[in-house]
C-alpha cells in the first residue's frame, strides 16, 4: 500500500506547526529553498563517498548531479550528504580499519537527518559493505549506486589488469627480468580513468554482490565508470528511489535468506575476492541473517566459476565482461542455481530483471558446461592451525599446491617478513610455507592486505613464481597465488598461528578443506603456556575502541555492539 506523505520521516521535521519545525523551515528558506521544494515530497539522501583523494570515486561528484536530476524528475527533494571516502590506495594502515566506522557514519547520518530514502554511492573495496551495512541498520529504503570499473590498463602490446599485473611485474622487477623503465611504463598505463579496479578484485566483487543481492538497478555493477550509460543509470537511481519511498520498499523486504544465497552464488561464479567472505558475513548479519563460513563453503562447492576474469581467469577484464552482457548474462547462465522469485530494488523479481539478458561472448562468460573452474572461487579450511577457519582461492593458485606439506618460515611482523623475502640467500625451498602472523583484525591493526606476500628473492632467482603463503591478514582481491588467509583466531590474541615455529611441518589439503601443523595437542599446550600476549596497539581514540570491540574474521570483523542481536533497535530521534 503506497505511503501517505504525512507518514514520511521528513514530515516530522517540516510539517508540524510548532517552534522547532518553524526553525527547520526557516533554515531551509535560508538556503534559497521554498516550501514547494519539500512539501509532500520524499527527501532523498545522496550519500556520496567522493573526495579529492579517492581516485576510484573521482567521478561521483558529477554522478551526484545526475542522481539529483532523477530525484527531481520523479518529484522528490534531493539532499547530498558526504561520508568517508574509503580510498583504498591512501588510507593507512588499511581501509579495513575504517569500514565499521564508515558504516556507523552512514547509519547515523541517515538517522539524524530528515530523509526518507537514500542512494548510496560507492565502489572502492570497503565502501560497498560500509554503505550497505549502515543503511541496513537504519532500515529506510535505499539503492546502491556502484561507481563502476575503470577502463582497461594499457602497456604497449597488452592489456593491464589492476593489482594483478602490479604483483606480477613487481616480482619480475625484483627478479631483474624487467627494467626500471618498463616498470614505470606499467605504472603509467595501468590506471587510465576514474573508476575502481577493472579486475575481479574486491571492488568489482562487492559491486557484483550488491547487484546479485538485488540492491542495485539490474546490471548496474557492470557498467564501466566512464561509459555514458553510467550517467543514465545514476539518474535512474534517483527516479527509482523516490518510487521506493512511496512503495515503502525497505531493505528487510529485499535482503532475505534466499536473496543472500543468490549473492553468495553470484560471488562464487564471478571468481570473487577472498575479502567477499568477511564482508558478506558482516552485511548479512546486519540484516539478521546468520551467514557462516560453512554456508559459504557449501555454496562454493556447488557453484563453478563462470566469469573468465583476472585473476581467476587468464585474459579478460571488467570492460570485456560488460561488452559480453555483464552480470545479468552471468546470472542467466547460472539458471536454477539462483532463486529468481526474490524481490529487488527495481520493484521486480530477479527473474524479471534478467529474463532478457544475453551472453554475447561465451569465453568471457562461460556456460555451466564449460566453467573456468569446476567449483566456486573460494574454499574454507579448518584444522588445528585454524579452528575457526581460514580462506584460500583455489581458482587463482598453482594446482600443485592444493595438497602440500612443507616446513614453516615464520615472520612475526611485516618488517621481519621483508628481511626474509629480500634476502637472496635465505635458506628455503619451493616447498617451504612462508608465514606472516600478528596481521589480523587486532594485530595488523585492522587486518591489512599483507597476505599477498611477495615471492622471496631466494626463489625468484630460480624461476619460481608461486609458493604456499599463510597469514591472519587479508589480501587484495586482485591478487593470486597459493595464499592462505584470514586464519582465525588470529595470532595476536593467541590463536594457534601464534604457536608455530620455523621448521614446523604444515599440511594443506584444499580438496579436503584441512589446514594443520604436525604438532601434538600436548606440544601446542606447552607452547601456549609460554606464549606472551603482545602489547596493545592503541591506548586511546578510535583505535582503542576498535581493538576492544572488533570481531574475528570468521564473524565478519564487525563491532560486537553493532550486531542486530546486541540490543533493541535504535529509536527515531526525538525532535524537541
Amino acid at each position: 500500500m503506497p505511503k501517505d506523505h504525512k507518514d514520511f520521516r521528513s514530515a516530522r521535521w517540516f510539517a508540524p506547526d510548532d517552534l522547532r519545525s518553524m526553525g527547520h523551515r526557516s533554515r531551509a528558506l535560508q538556503m534559497g529553498l521554498a516550501a514547494e521544494d519539500w512539501e509532500g515530497k520524499p527527501v532523498i539522501a545522496i550519500i556520496n563517498t567522493w573526495s579529492d583523494l579517492s581516485p576510484c570515486h573521482h567521478h561521483l561528484r558529477d554522478r551526484a548531479e545526475h542522481v539529483k536530476k532523477g530525484v527531481l524528475q520523479a518529484g522528490g527533494f534531493p539532499a547530498e550528504l558526504p561520508v568517508h571516502d574509503f580510498a583504498e590506495q591512501f588510507l593507512k594502515p588499511t581501509s579495513m580499519l575504517y569500514r565499521n566506522m564508515g558504516a556507523m557514519e552512514v547509519e547515523e547520518t541517515l538517522r539524524s537527518h530528515p530523509v526518507d530514502g537514500a542512494v548510496l554511492m560507492g565502489g572502492c573495496d570497503k565502501s560497498t559493505p560500509a554503505l550497505v551495512m549502515g543503511a541496513i541498520s537504519m532500515g529506510i529504503p535505499f539503492i546502491y549506486l556502484p561507481a563502476g570499473a575503470m577502463l582497461r590498463g594499457n602497456y604497449p602490446g597488452q592489456h593491464l589488469g589492476s593489482g594483478t599485473d602490479v604483483w606480477k611485474y613487481w616480482d619480475e622487477r625484483r627478479a631483474g627480468t624487467i627494467s626500471k623503465e618498463e616498470w614505470q611504463g606499467v605504472e603509467a598505463g595501468i590506471a587510465r580513468s576514474y573508476g575502481t579496479c577493472m579486475t575481479m578484485g574486491t571492488a568489482s566483487t562487492m559491486m557484483s554482490i550488491a547487484d546479485g543481492w538485488g540492491l542495485t538497478l539490474p546490471g548496474a555493477s557492470s557498467i564501466p565508470a566512464p561509459d555514458a550509460g553510467h550517467k543514465r543509470m545514476s539518474a535512474a537511481c534517483g527516479r527509482r528511489i523516490v518510487e521506493m519511498v512511496w512503495e515503502d520498499l525497505t531493505p528487510d523486504k529485499i535482503i532475505t535468506w534466499e536473496s543472500t544465497r543468490n549473492a553468495v552464488t553470484v560471488a562464487m561464479a564471478t571468481g570473487c575476492s577472498t575479502n567477499a567472505i568477511i564482508h558478506l558475513i558482516a552485511m548479512a548479519r546486519r540484516a539478521g541473517i546468520d551467514l557462516t563460513l560453512e554456508h559459504l563453503d557449501e555454496i562454493g562447492h556447488e557453484t563453478p566459476v563462470l566469469a573468465n576474469l583476472r585473476p581467476s581467469g587468464t585474459r579478460y577484464l571488467m570492460e570485456d565482461f560488460f561488452y559480453a552482457g555483464g552480470l545479468r548474462a552471468l546470472m542467466k547462465e547460472l539458471g536454477d542455481k539462483l532463486d529468481l522469485s526474490v524481490m529487488t530494488v527495481s520493484g521486480r523479481t530477479m527473474g524479471d530483471c534478467i529474463a532478457d539478458a544475453v551472453n554475447y561472448n561465451d569465453d568471457v562468460i562461460r556456460p555451466l558446461s564449460n566453467p573456468v573452474y569446476h567449483e566456486g572461487s573460494l574454499a574454507v579450511l579448518k584444522g588445528n592451525l585454524a579452528p575457526d577457519g581460514a580462506v584460500i582461492k583455489p581458482a587463482a593458485m598453482n594446482e600443485r599446491f592444493q595438497v602440500h606439506s612443507g616446513p614453516a618460515v615464520v615472520a612475526d611482523s611485516y618488517a621481519e617478513l621483508k628481511e626474509i623475502i629480500n634476502d637472496e640467500n635465505y635458506p628455503m625451498t619451493p616447498d617451504s610455507i612462508l608465514v606472516l602472523r600478528n596481521a589480523g583484525p587486532q594485530g595488523g591493526p585492522g587486518m591489512p592486505e599483507w597476505g599477498m606476500i611477495p615471492m622471496p628473492k631466494a626463489l625468484l632467482k630460480d624461476g619460481h613464481r608461486d609458493m604456499v603463503r599463510m597469514s591472519d591478514a587479508r589480501m587484495s582481491g586482485t591478487s593470486y597465488g597459493a595464499c592462505i588467509l584470514h586464519v582465525a583466531p588470529e595470532a595476536f590474541i593467541g590463536g594457534p598461528l601464534a604457536l608455530i615455529r620455523t621448521g614446523d611441518i604444515i599440511d594443506l589439503d584444499v580438496p579436503n578443506r584441512s589446514l594443520n601443523v604436525r604438532l601434538s595437542d600436548e606440544e601446542l599446550a606447552a607452547r601456549r603456556a609460554d606464549w606472551v600476549q603482545p602489547e596493545p596497539q592503541y591506548e586511546r581514540g578510535y583505535g582503542w575502541m576498535f581493538s576492544r570491540h572488533i570481531e574475528q574474521a570468521d564473524k565478519g570483523c564487525d563491532f560486537d555492539f553493532l550486531k542486530t542481536e546486541f540490543g533493541a533497535p535504535v529509536p527515531e530521534p526525538e525532535i524537541n
